[in-house]
């Protein structure tokens, strides 16, 4: 099994729920597939990397595509946003991502994860990526970076 490795120091705070899912990512195949088994597979994109072609080594090139995807209701970027919980790489260049949105109602729900999926799947050094969609624990302002905060006007 590919060994994941831990995301980016910019990152959004982490939550406990969060640590506990890449802790268990690590122990396996078998771990890997209960930790994501409460939560839905919703946007997919990309192919296997082709041999020899190096995976992403940081979270960093993920990053800056997921603030290449805004909200369409919300003039923020989903990354400032707080709406990505996890980014997990592998060795062999695919990458899971647990998000959220703003409500369970949000009208993008459909939308927005593919978008997230098809947009990462475009960084070099990325293979096959996966999008869960997590409502534990739900999305508050406070997710929001301190970019975010001041373009919304939110303190």
């Amino acid at each position: 099994m590919n060994e994941f490795v831990p995301e980016a120091e910019t990152a959004p705070e982490e939550t406990a729920d969060a640590e506990t899912w890449r802790d268990e990512t690590d122990d396996g195949a078998d771990a890997l597939a209960d930790a994501l088994a409460g939560d839905d597979l919703v946007g997919r994109a990309g192919m296997p990397l082709q041999p020899g072609m190096p995976p992403v080594d940081s979270d960093e090139p993920i990053v800056a595509a997921l603030r290449e995807v805004h909200d369409p209701e919300i003039p923020v970027n989903i990354y400032d946003l707080g709406l990505i919980y996890d980014i997990l790489r592998s060795e062999d260049g695919d990458v899971k991502i647990r998000m959220t949105l703003t409500a369970p109602g949000c009208p993008v729900a459909g939308e927005l994860p593919e978008e997230v999926a098809l947009t990462v799947s475009r960084v070099p050094g990325v293979g096959i990526v996966e999008v869960y969609l997590v409502w534990d624990p739900p999305w508050t302002p406070d997710c929001m970076t301190e970019a975010a905060r001041m373009l919304l006007d939110y303190f």
